[in-house]
C-alpha cells in the first residue's frame, strides 16, 4: 500500500533544494516568504550573520484589511517589508519563494515589494 506524502514535506524538500543556491549576504540579503492558510509572512535575512534584518506579516495589517489570507493582503505585506527594508538601507535582495510556486499570493507579495523599491 502506498502512503501519501504530505504536501508540506514536499514543499520543504523543494525549499532545501532552492536554498542550496540562494544565500543572503549583507550586501544582498534574502527575502524569505512563508505562506499559511490565513496569513503571509516575509523576512529579510542575512545568512552569513544568521540574523533577521526586517520582517513583516499580515498580522500587522489585520486592522487595515478585511481578510489577511488573500492577494490584496500579500501585496500590502510586500509593500510593508519593502518600506522597512528601505529604512534599514536595503535596496537589493534575493527572493526566496520558500518552495511555493511563483503564483498567486507569492507573486503579489513580490510585486508589492518591487513597487516600493526593492530590486530582485
Amino acid at each position: 500500500m502506498l502512503k501519501k506524502v504530505s504536501s508540506n514535506i514536499k514543499r520543504q524538500k523543494r525549499q532545501q533544494r532552492i536554498r542550496q543556491n540562494i544565500k543572503g549576504t549583507p550586501e544582498r540579503p534574502r527575502l524569505n516568504v512563508y505562506r499559511s492558510l490565513n496569513h503571509i509572512y516575509a523576512q529579510v535575512i542575512d545568512d552569513l550573520a544568521g540574523k533577521t534584518l526586517v520582517s513583516a506579516s499580515s498580522l500587522e495589517l489585520k486592522d487595515k484589511l478585511d481578510s489577511t489570507g488573500n492577494k490584496a493582503a500579500a501585496r500590502e505585506v510586500g509593500k510593508l517589508v519593502a518600506e522597512k527594508a528601505k529604512e534599514q538601507g536595503i535596496e537589493n535582495v534575493v527572493f526566496d519563494r520558500g518552495g511555493y510556486l511563483y503564483h498567486g499570493r507569492i507573486k503579489e507579495l513580490a510585486d508589492g515589494a518591487r513597487e516600493n523599491g526593492l530590486k530582485f
